[in-house]
This record gives structure tokens, C-alpha cells and sequence, in this order.
């Protein structure tokens, strides 16, 4: 058998990918908030075309201020330029429809706004012209329509393409999903607004020439042709500039395949073949593997996450990056589970995708260390109702589930109570965790108060249904400690927290052996020396467990509630 050995050093500082996807981010939220402003100066346009005037005047008040200006130039070179160096960085160009999208929209943008930029801005600046909205719009809709009907094109652009952004920035937030309906009703409110006021102004002037010959009085039209040059020069060294990035690419790609090949073994012996410098997450990408990446590839969902290990034992994996580091810790990652978007093998490699490619937002949400799987020592109940399957047999379906989910919402909100997890509901039956945050030593007191807030809550539930049983219903409880394996397991929407081993299968024994003493409750000596509770008023037996080699000890309690003297007011759940 090979050995497999994985060698990964703390976390260093920031690197430059991480320093590229930050200066990214923030010059993107700078232009967006340029966007937004302007869009809704437009928007005042459906007041008045003097409305939009003051408005502009407030706009421009701080975007061509010298502060202004030092955030807002150099944010439009930064963005435009990493969304080049990104380009030139990718391996291949196969990434899900919404990316290209963005990534398109993104190209095609400086396009539209480099003339606008410069038959504004540069125009204001270079020969003293006063760019008012008489001026700018009314050029646009009287004497130049197409120019008109490309700059809305263009707002629509830029904003879809910065909503986009801001979507996958803000989605893997907890708080997004209920701050989301808001915001789409704004994404499609202010470019709505700012297009009705765009039209609103072009209308307005064609009703004013007076305006719009007062506008147009005094500008030269050698500088509107001088700057109108510059704009097209401008988008010719653009176009130039994606041109030569993408022949950089392929040289780059060819240089690369000359210095050998780096494999990556997926499951079912799949292998692909990547040049260095490639992530796992491109690789599987480029071979149509299905990955899940909530942030598109971007080190801030963690959906992307993988277990690796190394095929050779000489060889070692470069160190995550400060901010994967941060990114696995959030989710509790053992120390063999990298983000496929960071990770850049040096050499060959087996890959295993933990999430399934359908995977969301909230799987990247802040978790506990032990839902990736974990071994830990915790407290397991088991409940079951007795006689259930009597009393079904006589009722309508209708009441059977009636009563049992009455009986389970009973039992879940007494295990919560005390501090417990409820594992899973099997038949008319319960399994609940304790001790998955607190230690093996509070899970047992918790386990224990559970129990006897679970027998109250079943007196309850009796007295409430009094009129619909026959007879009280009764539980059987048996709880354990042990060591057991903790973990997210399972497929789909079927997936929850669960535990499984010796321990787990003891509990559901312990449970089952209430029908023999005729008890409400049985607990094993285990949970009583853990939890620090004298339990030596109860009758004491040693018996055998199927799947255990030694006698185990337990303390067998007629009615749970007999715990309420033994139990410390902190050890006792809160009755609603």
C-alpha cells in the first residue's frame, strides 16, 4: 500500500492572489457606489430637468473633488486591470454561465464607456466645458439618438454586472438570504428609475431649444472632435490590450505543457492532467468534472473544499494562504481539506470534492469542527413510545400523525432546552446528542436533564390529549457516553448531523432493555460518574450488551421525574 503523506506549514500572510482579490473587491464596491449615485441623479430627471442640474451639482461635488477623484480614477485602472491580470491567470475558460456573463459584461464595458468618459470628463477638464445635462443628454437624444441608445445600454450593463458581483459577494452572508428580497427590488428599481428620468430629460429639451442652444453656446468643436479622437484611440488600445492578453495565454499555456504535466486522481480513477500553476478547482472545470463553488473560484465560500493527498512522500504542498486558512477554520476543516479555487499543486495528487456540486450559500456558513466528521466523546438518548404501534392500528392516518408530530414537537423542544441536538426521528422513536459543544462531562448533566424534561413534556402532552387517548401515552429513555464517530452524513436534503459507533449502539440497547425492568428510564454508570450526579438511590444491575465484551453497569429509574432531587437547578430544563 502507498503511503500518502500531506505536508502543510501554518498559514502565512497575505499573498498577492489574496491581496489581488481584495483591491478587486473594494475598487468594485468604489465604482458601484459611483454607479448607484449617478443612476440616481438620473433618476431625478422625472422631476425636472433643473431637479437633475441640482442634483448634479451635489454629485459632482464629491466625485470631482480631488478626493473624489483619487478614489474613483484609480479604482476604474485597478478593477479594469485585475479583471485583465484574472483573464490572464485562468488556465482555461470553462466556468458556469454566470461568470461568463459577468466576465463578458466586464469586457465589454470600457468599450462603451471609454468615449462617454472622454466626451465628459476629460472634455470638462481639458478645455473648460461645463458637461451640464442639457449638454451631455441633449447632444445624445436630438443629435446623436445612437449615442443615447448606446449610453442606456451601457448603464444597464454596468449595473447588472456590478449586482452580480455584489450577489456573490454578499450571498454566502447568513444575514443575505433575508436582506435579499429588498435588494432585488432595488437592483431593479434604480436603473428603472434612472432610465424613465434618461428619457424624461431627452423629452424635456426637445420641448426647449432655447436650453438647449444656451447649452451648446460657446464649446469649441475641435476639442469635442480632439476628445472624441482620444476616446477612440482609447478603445482601440483596449481592444489591443484583451487581444494581447489572450495571446499571452497561449503562449504561456505552451511554455507551461513543455515543463511537464502535474496529474490529479479523482474518484472512479478519473485523471487529469494540469500545468502548473493550475487550481484543483479549474482542473476540474476544464475536465467537466462537477465542483460546487458558490463564489465562482473566489476563497470565500469554502464550498469548494477538498480532501488531498499526495502520491509521493517526497513531495510536500504549499502552505494555504492566510486567508484560506481563515476560510477552513471557519468551517471547522481538518488539516488535509484545502479550497480547490486556492489550491495550486506542484505535484501529482488525489482530489476528493467533500460537497456535492449542487451545494449552496449556506454550506459555507459558519460551522462546528466536528460536521466535517470528527471523533469526540458525547452523550446519546434514545426515546421510544411504547405500545404505539397498538394504538396506531385503531386510529384514523390522520391521527397518527397528529399525535406523533404533537409528540415529536414535545420532544425536540425539550431536548433544545436542555441543551441537546436532536439527531434524527425513526418511527415514533427519538435520538438526541449532547455534549457536541460543551464537553462529555456537561453532556451528561445535560443528557440527564433532558431525560426529565422530556418525561415532563410528555405528562404535558398526556394532559393536553387526554380527550383524544385512550391511554397516556409512555416513553422508554436510555442514555450512554462514549466515544463516537460525529459528522454531516448523508446525501441531498437527506444530510444531517449524526453519530455513529459502540457508544450510539448501547444507548439504543439501554432504551430497549426499559420493556424488561419496566422503567421509564435507564442510564449507564458511565453517564452517571461523567455527569457527577449520585444516582445510588436507583436500582443498580450489571448486564450484557450485545457488541460489548464486559458487563455494563446501569442504574434503572421507574419514572424520569425521580431525577428532579438529584439534579442541580443548572442541570434542570426550563419548563416553557
Amino acid at each position: 500500500m502507498r503511503v500518502r503523506r500531506l505536508v502543510l506549514a501554518e498559514a502565512g500572510g497575505m499573498d498577492l492572489a489574496a491581496l489581488s482579490r481584495r483591491l478587486r473587491l473594494w475598487s468594485g464596491l468604489v465604482l458601484f457606489a459611483y454607479l448607484t449615485t449617478h443612476l440616481l441623479n438620473h433618476a431625478l430627471g422625472i422631476i425636472s430637468l433643473d431637479a437633475a442640474e441640482a442634483g448634479r451639482r451635489v454629485f459632482l461635488a464629491f466625485w470631482r473633488h480631488p478626493i473624489g477623484t483619487a478614489l474613483l480614477v484609480p479604482s476604474l485602472v485597478v478593477h479594469v486591470a485585475l479583471v485583465l491580470r484574472a483573464v490572464y491567470q485562468r488556465r482555461h475558460l470553462r466556468m458556469p454561465r454566470w461568470e461568463i456573463i459577468r466576465l463578458g459584461l466586464g469586457l465589454v464595458m470600457p468599450v462603451l464607456l471609454l468615449p462617454h468618459i472622454f466626451g465628459t470628463r476629460v472634455l470638462s477638464d481639458a478645455f473648460d466645458v461645463d458637461d451640464t445635462y442639457a449638454y451631455v443628454v441633449g447632444g445624445m437624444w436630438l443629435l446623436q439618438p445612437s449615442n443615447a441608445v448606446l449610453q442606456s445600454v451601457l448603464l444597464v450593463i454596468a449595473w447588472v454586472h456590478g449586482c452580480m458581483g455584489i450577489h456573490y459577494w454578499l450571498r454566502t452572508k447568513a444575514w443575505y438570504p433575508r436582506a435579499l428580497p429588498i435588494l432585488r427590488a432595488l437592483a431593479l428599481l434604480v436603473p428603472v428609475l434612472a432610465l424613465i428620468g434618461f428619457a424624461d430629460l431627452g423629452r424635456e429639451l426637445a420641448a426647449d431649444p432655447a436650453t438647449l442652444s444656451a447649452a451648446f453656446a460657446g464649446v469649441d468643436p475641435a476639442a469635442e472632435e480632439a476628445t472624441g479622437a482620444w476616446g477612440a484611440w482609447a478603445v482601440a488600445g483596449f481592444i489591443a490590450l484583451i487581444a494581447a492578453v489572450f495571446a499571452a495565454r497561449r503562449l504561456r499555456t505552451g511554455w507551461a505543457r513543455r515543463r511537464g504535466v502535474i496529474r490529479l486522481r479523482y474518484p472512479a480513477d478519473r485523471v487529469v492532467e494540469i500545468t502548473s500553476g493550475t487550481t484543483v478547482l479549474e482542473a476540474s472545470r476544464a475536465a467537466g468534472i462537477p465542483h460546487a463553488s458558490v463564489c465562482g473560484g473566489r476563497g470565500r465560500c469554502s464550498t469548494c473544499r477538498t480532501r488531498v493527498w499526495l502520491l509521493s512522500e517526497a513531495d510536500s504542498l504549499a502552505e494555504p494562504s492566510a486567508d484560506e486558512a481563515r476560510v477552513l477554520a471557519r468551517v471547522g476543516a481538518p488539516p488535509n481539506v484545502r479550497l480547490a479555487c486556492q489550491l495550486r499543486p506542484t505535484a501529482d495528487l488525489d482530489v476528493f470534492p467533500l460537497l456535492p456540486p449542487t451545494a449552496g450559500p449556506p454550506e459555507g456558513f459558519l460551522r462546528p469542527s466536528y460536521s466535517e466528521g470528527a471523533e469526540q466523546e458525547v452523550a446519546i438518548l434514545f426515546a421510544d413510545l411504547r405500545s404505539f404501534t397498538k394504538f396506531s392500528e385503531h386510529r384514523l392516518p390522520y391521527d397518527v400523525v397528529f399525535v406523533l408530530n404533537r409528540y415529536f414537537a414535545a420532544m425536540g423542544e425539550a431536548v433544545g432546552r436542555s441543551g441537546g441536538h436532536v439527531d434524527k426521528f425513526i418511527g415514533d422513536g427519538v435520538m438526541a446528542l449532547f455534549g457536541l459543544n460543551s464537553g462529555p462531562q456537561q453532556g451528561c448533566r445535560e443528557a440527564l436533564g433532558g431525560a426529565l424534561a422530556m418525561a415532563r413534556a410528555l405528562d404535558e402532552l398526556n394532559r393536553v390529549l387526554e380527550h383524544d387517548l385512550a391511554e397516556p401515552l409512555q416513553i422508554g429513555m436510555g442514555i450512554h457516553a462514549g466515544h463516537a464517530i460525529v459528522g454531516e452524513m448523508g446525501h441531498g436534503r437527506a444530510t444531517t448531523l449524526t453519530a455513529i459507533g459502540d457508544a450510539v449502539n448501547t444507548a439504543s440497547r439501554l432504551e430497549s432493555l426499559n420493556k424488561q425492568y419496566g422503567s421509564q428510564l435507564i442510564v449507564s454508570a458511565d453517564v452517571a460518574a461523567l455527569a457527577g450526579v449520585d444516582l445510588s438511590r436507583f436500582a443498580s444491575h450489571e448486564v450484557e450488551v450485545r457488541g460489548r465484551t464486559t458487563p455494563l453497569g446501569i442504574r434503572v429509574i421507574a419514572d424520569a421525574s425521580e431525577l428532579e432531587p438529584v439534579l442541580t437547578p443548572r442541570q434542570t430544563a426550563p419548563t416553557p
